[in-house]
C-alpha cells in the first residue's frame, strides 16, 4: 500500500469526523505495523496529512488531529458542501512558534508565587497593574493614556460593546463607513442604534456627505489598515474626522484592531482628540483569536459608565487570560509576534498580487485582506456559492455594507491558508470565477 493511499484513507476519516480533532494518532512505528508499511512510508503519510492541514506534530508528544482551519460557527452559510480547502472569510493568523510560547507561559504561571490569585475575581476592567501594562504597550501605537482610563475586556468585540453601552442610548445615531467591519452592525442593532452610512472614497470616508441635520452621537472609524478596504488615512483625513466630531460635538470610536500592521501610520485619532475618542483593540490578530483579550481607552468623562457596563455584563477579561496577555505584552512577545505578522501579511499580499493580477482589487500592501470587485456579469452570491462548491469560503460585500448600496465584491481574508498553498488557492478561486459566463 502506498503512502498516498494510507494518507487518503486517514484524511477521509478525519474529514468525516470519524477521527475527531484532538485525537492522538499512532506513532510512526505503530502506524507502520498496523498498515503493513515501512516506517519511512509512515513518515511520509504523516507529512502528507500535515501538508493537508489535518494534523499537527508536536516533538515529544506525537501527532494530533488538528481543529479545522478557520472559524467554524453555527451559521448555515459556513457549512460547505465539500471538504474545506480554505477559509478566506475570517482571519486567524498564527505563527509556528506560538504553541511553544503558550507552553512556556503556562509553565511560568504555574510556577508563580501566588497562582491562586488567578482564581479570584478582579475589579471590573482589570487590576491597575494589568491596565498599566496595556497603557505602556499602547505608547508604541501613539496612544498616551493613564492606566485608570484603560479597561480590559474579553476581546475587541467586547470592548466595542462596552464603549457603545457606556456612551450611547437606544435611538442614537452612529456614523459608520458605508463599508466597514461587520461586527459594528451587530452591536448597533443590539444597542438600538441607528446607522448613518458615510460614503467612502479612495482617500477615505466623506464625512461632508452626512447631512448637517443628522444628530450624530458617535463616529466609528478604522483609520489605520481599514477592514475591509485596507486604507491608512493621512494626517489631513484624520484631522477632518476630528474637526467633524468637534463641530458636531460627538464622540469618536476608533478601532485599532489591525493598526499594528502599519507601524509608520500617522498618530491615532485618540492622540488628536483624547477628550472625545474611545480607542479599542485587542490581541485577536496580532497574537491569537482564541486568546479573547481586548481593551478600551476612554476619556475621563466616560470611564465610570464603562466600568458600570462591565459590571453588568462580562466584568472584563478572565484573570488567567489577562495574566497570559499582559505577560506577553510586558516581555516583548507581542512585539515579536507583530513583527512576524507584518512580514507574513506582506508576503501574502505579494502572492495575492501575483495570483490576482489584472483583477480589480483594493488592498494595503501589508494587510491580511483583499477587496475584490467582481465583473458586471458576476453576482457575488453566485460567486460565493461556486467557491463554496470548491471548498473555499469567502465573504460577500453585503456583510460589510451599512447602507442600501451593496457593491459587487468579495472580501478575501489571507491569513489562514498555509503560505505555500495560498497562491494555488487564489489561482483556484480565479479559475472558478472565470467559469461565470457573461
Amino acid at each position: 500500500m502506498s503512502y498516498q493511499q494510507v494518507a487518503a484513507e486517514l484524511a477521509a476519516s478525519i474529514r468525516s469526523g470519524q477521527v475527531p480533532p484532538g485525537t492522538r494518532l499512532p506513532t510512526h512505528r505503530d502506524l507502520a505495523r498496523e498498515r503493513g508499511i515501512a516506517v519511512g512510508t509512515a513518515t511520509r503519510v504523516y507529512a502528507e496529512l500535515a501538508r493537508l492541514g489535518l494534523t499537527v506534530g508536536e516533538p515529544g508528544r506525537g501527532t494530533y488531529v488538528r481543529e479545522p482551519a478557520g472559524y467554524d460557527g453555527p451559521e448555515p452559510s459556513r457549512a460547505l458542501p465539500v471538504p474545506r480547502v480554505a477559509d478566506l472569510s475570517f482571519n486567524q493568523p498564527l505563527a509556528a512558534q506560538q504553541a511553544g510560547d503558550l507552553r512556556r507561559a503556562l509553565r511560568g504561571l504555574a510556577a508563580a508565587g501566588d497562582i491562586e490569585a488567578l482564581l479570584r475575581q478582579e475589579p471590573p476592567g482589570g487590576r491597575r497593574a494589568d491596565r498599566a501594562a496595556v497603557a505602556r504597550y499602547l505608547l508604541g501605537r501613539g496612544v498616551d493614556t493613564a492606566p485608570a482610563n484603560v479597561l480590559l475586556t474579553g476581546g475587541t468585540q467586547a470592548a466595542l460593546d462596552t464603549v457603545l453601552g457606556a456612551v450611547t442610548r437606544p435611538g442614537d445615531v452612529l456614523a459608520v463607513d458605508a463599508l466597514t467591519y461587520p461586527g459594528i452592525r451587530l452591536l448597533a442593532a443590539a444597542h438600538g442604534l441607528r446607522l448613518a452610512p458615510i460614503p467612502v472614497t479612495a482617500a477615505g470616508p466623506d464625512l461632508g456627505a452626512l447631512p448637517r441635520r443628522t444628530p450624530v452621537r458617535a463616529v466609528y472609524a478604522i483609520p489605520t489598515v481599514h477592514n475591509p478596504l485596507g486604507w491608512v488615512l493621512g494626517r489631513r483625513e484624520r484631522a477632518r474626522i476630528v474637526e467633524f466630531a468637534r463641530a458636531r460635538d460627538c464622540l469618536i470610536v476608533e478601532d485599532g484592531t489591525y493598526a499594528f500592521l502599519e507601524p509608520s501610520a500617522p498618530p491615532p485619532l485618540q492622540a488628536l482628540a483624547p477628550e472625545r475618542t474611545c480607542y479599542v483593540a485587542g490581541t485577536s490578530k496580532n497574537v491569537a483569536a482564541g486568546l479573547r483579550f481586548g481593551f478600551a481607552v476612554l476619556p475621563d468623562t466616560h470611564t465610570a459608565a464603562a466600568v458600570r457596563r462591565l459590571r453588568t455584563t462580562t466584568w472584563g477579561s478572565p484573570p488567567l487570560v489577562t495574566a497570559l496577555a499582559t505577560g506577553w505584552l510586558s516581555d516583548g512577545t507581542v512585539t515579536r509576534l507583530e513583527q512576524t505578522r507584518r512580514a507574513d501579511a506582506a508576503a501574502r499580499q505579494r502572492i495575492a498580487r501575483t495570483a490576482l493580477h489584472g483583477l480589480d482589487t483594493i488592498a494595503h500592501p501589508g494587510a491580511y485582506t483583499v477587496w475584490l470587485h467582481l465583473q458586471p456579469h458576476q453576482r457575488m452570491e453566485h460567486a460565493a456559492a461556486l467557491l463554496a462548491g470548491e471548498g473555499i469560503l469567502v465573504s460577500t460585500a453585503d456583510a460589510f455594507a451599512t447602507g442600501p448600496y451593496r457593491p459587487r465584491a468579495l472580501r478575501l481574508a489571507l491569513a489562514n491558508p498555509p503560505l505555500d498553498e495560498l497562491g494555488a488557492i487564489l489561482h483556484r478561486l480565479r479559475v472558478t470565477l472565470d467559469t461565470i459566463a457573461p
